[in-house]
């Protein structure tokens, strides 16, 4: 068989849709499929997945993306040599072993139920809201599974009940699907990955194994729990009853990890991916840092079992791209998200205005939850074409203060800050003016390569080095993809950009303490 006939494939379960996409051996898309599914708002604040909705959208992903590569002439069927996962992290669930039913909808990343929980343990722990941040990296928080599953164990009878069993398997959705993919309930493997493990509050960062301590302190029993593998191994087979029945599963990792990978982050380079809020990146390599700056610890790859562990600094961005919505949805300032650029182009600066979209608090570094969002320095002159501007140069001022963090914890040089680079990816990033304005803000080159939705392929980059398909040389192979890539350079003074910095951080201390303004 020749290179040519050689695939590998990549399942991408994020928090709105699944796509299934099948590459070739220089990494082109030879076959795509993606499909919605539902959100659940049980309450305010609250967020549910359909565990079931989820697996079918695999499913038809799958099916649809095989038949379109075929269609097309190429012998998938044959050819497909791996398979990679990626998925929304921190999601979590419970289900039955015995009958492969969930016990409950899976509860979603941004699900904010668990904030009673939160409270009651910064009370009850000695280090408070960081008492676990030594072992996982993380502090107290209802973004992390570990608080998902308190709820769920304290809420749900079904959960109490099949817990009693024995009967209960808890994971997130890599472990929900891997065990469907290999036999769900006639021997499905209860497997989940190091960077997603990470993202649990349970796993510790040094021994990459549940933590016995953290595990007694929540009293979360140890059978429920998924065991751990590098992000590249051959895990298993995928059974049958999907088209692609006999094909490893050979690679996993969260998306934002898988991001990375795609991008192919090396230590000290970072990359920031773009959507509903921005996530920010920097492999720290084979140490751990603890940030003292307001970022997270946590996994950034393990490629192997015997591979070296890669960790990662991590800045969360609350809202991003939501601020290009609310100016379209909101404000109707805009008819489509598009539309930004070229309003924003119409003028040559902000005019002196500044926004800030603290809508329901600030994220990292800031974690202020009484902010809310302001829009200052606005005059007579002040058009449009200025707010559409300012709300980009947001976007870009919050990667930066998450990376002027991430410089500081690192303690990087002068000299290793003029050498880095910003790697860029995800749907906003196709706005050249945004990318032209990160340039400039950060003082650094942005690279935005061929495939801004390197999610994928560092899933199935994971999967083609378990099989051998491809080596190390070809995933971190930078210079190569820098030829097809798009560099931003900036082109603003320090001076200037310092004085706009400046502003910024005014402006961003005008958003504190407004929550209690509504009435």
């Amino acid at each position: 068989m020749s290179k040519e006939d050689v695939f590998v494939g990549a399942i991408d379960q994020g928090t709105s849709s699944s796509r299934f996409i099948i590459y070739d051996a220089k990494t082109g898309v030879v076959g795509c499929h993606h499909v919605e599914f539902t959100q659940f708002y049980p309450q305010a604040g609250w967020v549910e997945h359909d565990p079931m909705e989820i697996l079918e959208s695999v499913k038809v992903c799958v099916a649809k993306a095989v038949d379109k590569a075929t269609a097309d002439g190429f012998n998938v069927d044959k050819g497909l040599k791996a398979i990679g996962l990626t998925n929304q992290r921190e999601t979590t669930l419970l289900w039955s072993k015995s009958t492969g039913l969930p016990l409950h909808n899976a509860i979603v990343w941004m699900d904010a139920r668990t904030s009673s929980i939160c409270r009651r343990l910064e009370k009850e722990l000695s280090g408070g809201r960081n008492h676990f941040v030594e072992s996982c990296g993380l502090p107290i928080s209802t973004y992390f599974s570990a608080l998902k599953l308190l709820w769920l164990m304290e809420n749900v009878d079904a959960v109490k009940e099949a817990i009693k069993k024995k009967d209960a398997l808890f994971g997130t959705i890599d472990t929900w699907l891997i065990w469907n993919l290999t036999g769900g309930v006639n021997g499905g493997l209860h497997v989940t990955d190091v960077s997603n493990a990470s993202r649990t509050m349970l796993m510790n960062l040094k021994t990459l194994d549940w933590d016995a301590s953290t595990l007694k302190t929540l009293n979360i029993p140890a059978e429920i729990l998924p065991n751990i593998v590098s992000n590249a191994e051959i895990i298993g087979e995928v059974g049958s009853g999907w088209p692609i029945a006999g094909v490893p599963i050979a690679g996993c990792l969260g998306d934002q990890h898988a991001a990375m990978l795609g991008q192919s982050c090396r230590k000290g380079e970072a990359k920031s991916t773009y959507g509903t809020g921005a996530f920010i990146l920097l492999n720290t390599g084979e140490g751990i840092i603890q940030s003292k700056h307001g970022l997270l610890s946590t996994i950034a790859f393990k490629l192997g079992p015997k591979a070296p562990t890669n960790y990662a600094l991590e800045g969360s961005v609350a809202i991003a791209g939501a601020a290009v919505q609310w100016l379209r949805d909101g404000l109707g300032i805009i008819s489509s998200a598009a539309e930004i650029e070229e309003m924003a182009l119409q003028v040559e600066s902000t005019g002196g205005v500044y926004f800030v979209p603290a809508f329901n608090g600030l994220f990292a570094p800031w974690w202020r939850e009484d902010a809310r969002g302001v829009c200052i320095g606005i005059t007579r002159f002040t058009s449009k074409g200025h707010i559409a501007r300012a709300v980009l140069e947001s976007m870009c001022f919050q990667v930066k203060d998450v990376l002027d963090s991430m410089h500081k914890d690192s303690g990087e040089s002068e000299s290793q800050k003029t050498e880095f680079l910003l790697r860029v990816d995800g749907g906003a990033t196709v706005n050249n003016l945004l990318m032209q304005i990160q340039a400039d803000l950060v003082g650094c080159p942005v690279i935005r390569p061929a495939d801004i939705e390197t999610t994928a392929l560092g899933a199935a980059y994971a999967a083609g080095l378990a099989t051998g398909i491809w080596k190390e040389d070809f995933i971190f192979n930078t210079e190569e993809k820098l030829k097809n890539a798009r560099v931003f350079r900036p082109v603003m003074t320090e001076e200037v950009r310092k004085k706009k910095v400046d502003s910024w951080c005014k402006a961003v201390s005008k958003t504190f303490d407004l929550a209690d303004l509504a009435l």
